[in-house]
């Protein structure tokens, strides 16, 4: 019996041996990750891609220059206040504004790559630093700068974060972040693919917390200059 047990024990040692561990194949989780992610980030550039077809395509993305007219009010929870004031805007890509308000038009606010400066009936002066760093926070990170600067960069990142409402509409949210961790969320209309928000957020300079800046689209109608061209989409 002695001799049968150790027999037994043997055999049973030797194919232990002989039967080499299982272990899972290297790197799975990590590799199932990393397609994931390209999943992802392929779904959030067609989105994009979509979108700027539906604002003109490449004619959206190469124009020079635009002028504007309307009306600006100042807001307060979320409520335009006053009557809001005439103004003309005139752009030129990338990096020269100028606005003109009143009727009279005779204030008048002048960017030109870092510098700015207003014109009044006091003469010319520059205009305050705090508000001149607001403008140009928003103009880097304005739809233009998002689709013809960021997405150039090497290393940028997009990311598709799902469907959420925005201005009462289904829209397919999407991130865009620089390799600097800049970042802009656009919210794209499903059914259109026209923007419709645009939203960034920045530390405050003076209180250090962290604020939402905001952009806002609709009325959009289709504007067509001359048959050459494609037809664009503006708000």
């Amino acid at each position: 019996m002695r001799s049968l047990l150790v027999l037994l024990f043997l055999v049973a040692t030797t194919a232990a041996q002989s039967t080499p561990p299982v272990s899972p194949a290297p790197n799975a989780p990590t590799q199932a990750a990393g397609a994931a992610e390209d999943q992802n980030a392929a779904k959030a550039r067609a989105i994009i891609d979509q979108m700027i077809a539906a604002l003109g395509g490449q004619a959206y993305l190469t124009y020079q220059d635009l002028s504007q007219e309307g009306r600006t009010y100042s807001f307060y929870q979320g409520q335009p206040q006053g009557s809001g004031t005439v103004f003309w805007r005139f752009w030129k890509w990338p990096d020269k504004d100028r606005f003109e308000y009143t009727k009279q038009r005779d204030i008048v606010q002048i960017y030109n790559a870092d510098d700015a400066f207003e014109i009044t009936f006091r003469g010319t002066g520059f205009i305050p630093k705090d508000k001149a760093e607001d403008y140009r926070r928003r103009r880097e990170h304005s739809l233009e700068h998002v689709l013809r600067d960021w997405l150039k960069q090497p290393g940028v990142a997009l990311f598709y974060e799902g469907q959420s409402i925005a201005e009462q509409k289904t829209t397919d949210q999407v991130t865009i972040m620089t390799p600097q961790n800049d970042a802009a969320t656009l919210y794209i209309d499903v059914f259109t693919h026209l923007p419709i928000k645009k939203n960034f957020i920045y530390r405050d300079p003076q209180y250090r917390d962290r604020d939402v800046d905001s952009e806002v689209w609709g009325n959009y109608r289709t504007v067509r200059e001359s048959p050459r061209r494609s037809p664009t989409h503006e708000p």
